[in-house]
């Protein structure tokens, strides 16, 4: 008896169109049964990236890009993992085959 592990969150969301990505973090984002603390992931990294103060200066070049990019992948990351796995599964689902029937 095999049992497959499902897909990790990213892994599936890169089998997405790159527009549709954006469509599935936001359709996270105003469903019920998402938990609040994980919807509050997103205003917080929109925060720090408004915070005046940098890990990372943005006036030393690249280094002071790359800490605010990091820190969209982990918290965009973060929000998928506590997404519960049905309701992101379900939301996948529609999305790929919206995405199916649309040429």
């Amino acid at each position: 008896m095999t049992t497959e592990k499902p897909e990790s969150p990213a892994k599936a969301i890169s089998k997405l169109p790159f527009r549709k990505r954006f469509v599935l973090v936001w359709r996270l984002l105003t469903d019920s049964r998402v938990p609040f603390s994980a919807k509050l992931v997103l205003p917080g990294v929109g925060l720090y990236l408004l915070f005046p103060f940098d890990l990372i200066p943005d006036f030393i070049p690249i280094l002071g890009m790359l800490d605010d990019v990091l820190v969209i992948i982990l918290g965009l990351w973060l929000f998928l993992r506590l997404a519960p796995r049905p309701v992101f599964d379900e939301h996948l689902q529609r999305l790929q085959l919206e995405a199916a029937e649309k040429p």
